[in-house]
Protein backbone atom coordinates (compact mmCIF):
# COMPACT_ATOMS: atom_id res chain seq x y z
CA UNK A 1 0.00 0.00 0.00
CA UNK A 2 2.98 2.34 1.05
CA UNK A 3 4.73 1.89 -2.53
CA UNK A 4 1.10 2.74 -4.11
CA UNK A 5 0.79 5.70 -2.27
CA UNK A 6 4.59 7.06 -3.31
CA UNK A 7 3.44 5.83 -7.06
CA UNK A 8 0.50 7.96 -6.83
CA UNK A 9 2.00 11.19 -5.29
CA UNK A 10 5.60 10.65 -7.73
CA UNK A 11 2.27 10.51 -10.78
CA UNK A 12 0.54 13.60 -9.26
CA UNK A 13 4.09 15.78 -8.84
CA UNK A 14 4.52 14.47 -13.09
CA UNK A 15 1.78 15.83 -13.83
CA UNK A 16 1.95 19.01 -12.29
CA UNK A 17 5.49 19.07 -13.49
CA UNK A 18 4.84 17.75 -17.32
CA UNK A 19 3.50 21.13 -18.16
CA UNK A 20 6.36 23.53 -17.17
CA UNK A 21 8.97 21.04 -19.05
CA UNK A 22 6.49 20.71 -22.35
CA UNK A 23 6.64 24.58 -21.64
CA UNK A 24 10.46 24.56 -21.52
CA UNK A 25 11.19 22.39 -24.28
CA UNK A 26 9.04 24.51 -26.79
CA UNK A 27 11.01 27.56 -25.86
CA UNK A 28 13.73 28.00 -28.14
CA UNK A 29 17.52 27.62 -27.59
CA UNK A 30 18.26 31.07 -26.74
CA UNK A 31 14.79 31.50 -24.42
CA UNK A 32 16.34 27.98 -22.53
CA UNK A 33 19.22 29.89 -21.43
CA UNK A 34 18.04 33.16 -20.80
CA UNK A 35 15.91 30.34 -18.00
CA UNK A 36 18.86 28.73 -17.15
CA UNK A 37 20.72 32.06 -16.18
CA UNK A 38 17.98 33.81 -14.73
CA UNK A 39 17.59 31.13 -12.13
CA UNK A 40 21.08 31.12 -11.92
CA UNK A 41 20.73 35.04 -10.48
CA UNK A 42 18.56 33.74 -8.90
CA UNK A 43 20.05 31.14 -6.82
CA UNK A 44 23.08 33.15 -6.83
CA UNK A 45 20.92 35.98 -5.19
CA UNK A 46 19.25 34.09 -2.78
CA UNK A 47 22.72 32.15 -1.33
CA UNK A 48 24.82 35.90 -1.57
CA UNK A 49 21.58 37.79 0.29
CA UNK A 50 20.77 34.83 2.73
CA UNK A 51 24.00 32.77 3.20
CA UNK A 52 27.04 35.26 1.82
CA UNK A 53 26.08 38.81 3.57
CA UNK A 54 24.99 37.00 7.23
CA UNK A 55 28.57 35.57 7.30
CA UNK A 56 29.90 38.80 5.92
CA UNK A 57 28.38 40.59 9.17
CA UNK A 58 29.51 38.57 11.36
CA UNK A 59 33.29 38.40 10.29
CA UNK A 60 32.79 41.82 10.08
CA UNK A 61 31.53 41.88 13.74
CA UNK A 62 34.21 39.35 14.63
CA UNK A 63 36.96 41.33 13.03
CA UNK A 64 36.07 44.52 14.80
CA UNK A 65 36.27 42.56 18.04
CA UNK A 66 39.48 41.43 17.62
CA UNK A 67 40.52 44.77 16.90
CA UNK A 68 39.32 46.12 20.27
CA UNK A 69 40.75 43.37 22.10
CA UNK A 70 43.98 44.10 19.97
CA UNK A 71 43.67 47.60 21.59
CA UNK A 72 43.19 46.21 24.98
CA UNK A 73 46.00 44.14 24.74
CA UNK A 74 48.29 46.83 24.16
CA UNK A 75 46.66 49.21 26.75
CA UNK A 76 46.85 46.74 29.62
CA UNK A 77 50.63 45.95 28.21
CA UNK A 78 51.61 49.43 28.67
CA UNK A 79 50.00 49.37 31.93
CA UNK A 80 51.85 46.65 33.20
CA UNK A 81 55.04 47.72 32.16
CA UNK A 82 54.47 51.29 33.63
CA UNK A 83 53.30 49.37 36.95
CA UNK A 84 56.42 47.63 36.85
CA UNK A 85 58.91 50.75 36.31
CA UNK A 86 56.97 52.42 39.06
CA UNK A 87 57.71 49.06 41.74
CA UNK A 88 61.05 49.09 40.31
CA UNK A 89 61.14 53.02 41.13
CA UNK A 90 59.43 52.75 44.61
CA UNK A 91 61.89 49.73 45.49
CA UNK A 92 64.69 52.16 44.55
CA UNK A 93 63.58 54.64 46.34
CA UNK A 94 62.67 52.75 49.29
CA UNK A 95 66.41 51.14 49.08
CA UNK A 96 67.43 54.81 49.17
CA UNK A 97 65.33 55.69 52.05
CA UNK A 98 66.39 52.55 54.27
CA UNK A 99 70.09 53.98 53.60
CA UNK A 100 69.14 57.32 54.28
CA UNK A 101 67.81 55.89 57.71
CA UNK A 102 71.18 53.95 58.62
CA UNK A 103 73.12 57.76 58.20
CA UNK A 104 70.49 59.01 60.96
CA UNK A 105 71.49 57.96 64.75
CA UNK A 106 68.46 57.85 66.93
CA UNK A 107 68.77 59.31 70.36
CA UNK A 108 71.23 56.74 72.20
CA UNK A 109 73.72 57.11 69.93
CA UNK A 110 74.05 60.67 69.68
CA UNK A 111 76.70 61.40 72.91
CA UNK A 112 78.81 58.60 70.95
CA UNK A 113 78.50 60.97 67.74
CA UNK A 114 79.20 63.68 69.63
CA UNK A 115 82.48 62.52 70.93
CA UNK A 116 83.64 61.18 67.19
CA UNK A 117 83.36 64.93 66.17
CA UNK A 118 85.55 65.98 69.30
CA UNK A 119 87.63 62.77 68.36
CA UNK A 120 87.82 64.07 64.73
CA UNK A 121 89.48 67.31 66.06
CA UNK A 122 91.54 66.07 68.19
CA UNK A 123 92.94 63.79 66.25
CA UNK A 124 93.48 66.62 63.55
CA UNK A 125 96.20 68.35 65.91
CA UNK A 126 93.00 71.12 66.71
CA UNK A 127 92.71 72.47 70.33
CA UNK A 128 88.89 72.96 71.50
CA UNK A 129 87.86 76.04 72.95
CA UNK A 130 84.34 75.63 72.73
CA UNK A 131 82.07 72.73 72.03
CA UNK A 132 78.60 72.96 73.39
CA UNK A 133 75.43 71.21 71.77
CA UNK A 134 72.46 73.39 71.68
CA UNK A 135 68.60 72.91 71.73
CA UNK A 136 67.34 70.12 69.01
CA UNK A 137 65.18 71.83 66.09
CA UNK A 138 62.19 69.48 65.40
CA UNK A 139 61.45 68.76 61.69
CA UNK A 140 58.94 66.44 60.22
CA UNK A 141 60.60 63.17 60.67
CA UNK A 142 63.92 64.23 62.14
CA UNK A 143 65.92 66.67 64.65
CA UNK A 144 68.83 68.70 63.59
CA UNK A 145 71.31 69.13 66.69
CA UNK A 146 73.54 72.02 66.22
CA UNK A 147 76.76 71.86 68.35
CA UNK A 148 79.11 75.11 68.60
CA UNK A 149 82.18 74.70 68.23
CA UNK A 150 85.35 77.17 68.27
CA UNK A 151 89.08 75.82 67.53
CA UNK A 152 92.68 76.73 67.41
CA UNK A 153 95.38 75.19 64.90
CA UNK A 154 96.40 75.74 61.55
CA UNK A 155 95.04 75.62 58.19
CA UNK A 156 95.99 72.52 57.51
CA UNK A 157 94.60 70.58 60.83
CA UNK A 158 91.41 72.61 59.94
CA UNK A 159 91.14 70.49 56.31
CA UNK A 160 92.35 67.18 58.27
CA UNK A 161 88.92 67.79 60.70
CA UNK A 162 86.84 68.60 58.30
CA UNK A 163 88.03 65.85 56.54
CA UNK A 164 87.10 63.36 59.17
CA UNK A 165 83.73 64.86 59.95
CA UNK A 166 83.12 64.46 56.10
CA UNK A 167 84.17 60.68 57.10
CA UNK A 168 81.90 59.93 59.81
CA UNK A 169 79.45 57.28 59.34
CA UNK A 170 76.47 59.40 60.36
CA UNK A 171 75.49 62.66 58.74
CA UNK A 172 77.06 65.47 60.08
CA UNK A 173 77.00 68.82 57.84
CA UNK A 174 79.68 71.97 59.01
CA UNK A 175 77.98 75.50 58.64
CA UNK A 176 78.75 78.78 59.50
CA UNK A 177 82.13 78.83 59.66
CA UNK A 178 84.39 81.62 60.46
CA UNK A 179 87.90 81.84 61.01
CA UNK A 180 90.95 84.67 61.61
CA UNK A 181 94.32 85.00 62.81
CA UNK A 182 94.76 84.75 66.29
CA UNK A 183 97.29 87.57 66.08
CA UNK A 184 97.80 90.81 63.98
CA UNK A 185 101.21 89.12 62.39
CA UNK A 186 99.44 85.70 61.32
CA UNK A 187 102.17 83.79 63.30
CA UNK A 188 99.70 82.49 65.97
CA UNK A 189 97.97 80.01 64.29
CA UNK A 190 94.00 80.61 63.29
CA UNK A 191 91.14 80.71 65.38
CA UNK A 192 87.77 78.91 63.98
CA UNK A 193 84.19 78.82 64.73
CA UNK A 194 81.19 76.96 63.29
CA UNK A 195 78.01 74.62 63.48
CA UNK A 196 78.30 71.40 63.29
CA UNK A 197 74.73 69.65 62.68
CA UNK A 198 74.22 66.25 63.11
CA UNK A 199 70.95 65.03 62.64
CA UNK A 200 68.35 61.90 64.69
CA UNK A 201 65.84 60.27 63.41
CA UNK A 202 62.00 60.77 64.85
CA UNK A 203 59.40 58.87 65.13
CA UNK A 204 56.21 60.09 65.13
CA UNK A 205 53.94 58.69 68.01
CA UNK A 206 50.62 57.76 66.87
CA UNK A 207 47.87 59.07 68.38
CA UNK A 208 45.62 56.89 70.85
CA UNK A 209 41.96 56.62 70.37
CA UNK A 210 40.14 57.41 73.49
Amino acid sequence: MKNEHKESLSDKIGKKTAPFFEKIGNLTRVQRILVCVVTFVLLSGGYFYFVYMPRQEEMKRLENDLTTLKTRLVTYKQKAAALAKYEELMAEAQARFNLAMKALPDKKEIPSLLTGISSSGNDAGLEFILFQPKAEVQKEFYAEIPVAIKVQGGYHEFAAFFDQVARLYRIVNINDISIKSRSKSGGGGLEASCNAVTYMFVEKKKDVKK
